[in-house]
């Protein structure tokens, strides 16, 4: 038997707030919760003066960050997951169209690996414009990223994306016909509160410029490929090798390997940099 609980997406209304003229989604209004805590967040860290970055330029490097993160999100999508990626390379100014023969039905599937891309970019061209360590504001980055991210995945949940795989667990939910995992759920959990408690209580220990964007690397693509176990792969893709890997958990691996790289090489610069410091006797 069924309980109430596990038929939530019978009962629950994914619209928030219907004023007639705008309708106003729970998974809008999580995404937007998620920008504005991890916007006031990186702020509050910026006013520590820990960061050595101006109020005015903390805004304006969220505002490039935050272009760049919209458009890989899509991009990467169309190149990862789409199964019409050849003819979105040829036709590409309908990557970003909300409409579908006149009528608006808004723009459907982000790629967080592209989102990553992307932020990566935003923040490259803010530091060269700005003359400011990227290596510096990425730290800031994933801090202020890692508070928000909780919603982000709740927002998922909440309208029912990221399906998980089928289960008869007591906990699960039901939805496209059977019993599944709240995947979504599992992933705020690990890539959201987890990964952000770890970075905020190593934050000072931190030994060199970069370790935090290293560290958040790791771990969030440590927690994607375990959380990916528990999620139904993209119905278009299946998996993609070995009767068991996702597109997800491929992706997560390559983050891995090169967050894990970038740790040990900025830490061996840093140390290299550090024996070629003459020091003046007292």
């Amino acid at each position: 038997m069924i309980e109430l609980w596990q038929s939530f997406y019978s009962w629950q209304d994914p619209i928030a707030l219907n004023l007639g003229f705008l309708q106003v989604r729970w998974y809008g209004l999580m995404y937007v919760l998620a920008l504005l805590l991890g916007y006031y967040a990186g702020r509050v860290l910026v006013k520590k003066g820990e960061y050595k970055l101006t109020l005015e330029q903390y805004d304006m490097a969220f505002i490039w960050v935050e272009v760049g993160v919209i458009v890989g999100a899509r991009v990467g999508y169309v190149l990862f997951y789409d199964e019409n990626t050849f003819w979105y390379l040829t036709h590409p100014w309908e990557i970003f169209n909300p409409f579908v023969n006149g009528e608006f039905v808004g723009i459907s599937g982000l790629s967080y690996h592209g989102a990553v891309i992307g932020f990566l970019v935003g923040a490259y061209l803010f530091s060269k414009r700005e003359k400011y360590s990227f290596l510096k504001l990425m730290d800031l980055s994933v801090l202020a990223a890692s508070v928000g991210y909780f919603f982000g995945r709740m927002g998922n949940f909440l309208n029912d994306r990221l399906v998980g795989r089928e289960t008869d667990a007591p906990w699960g939910i039901y939805t496209h016909g059977a019993l599944r995992h709240p995947s979504a759920i599992y992933e705020a959990i690990l890539e959201g509160i987890v990964v952000a408690m770890v970075l905020f209580w190593f934050r000072s220990k931190k030994s060199f410029d970069g370790q935090l964007m290293a560290m958040y690397g790791m771990l969030y693509a440590s927690a994607r490929f375990l959380a990916e176990f528990y999620r139904r792969p993209d119905p278009q893709l299946g998996f993609i090798a070995f009767g068991w890997l996702t597109m997800g958990q491929l992706l997560s691996f390559a983050m891995f390997l090169v967050g894990a790289g970038l740790y040990f090489w900025l830490q061996k610069r840093g140390k290299d940099l550090f024996r070629g410091v003459k020091h003046s006797p007292r």
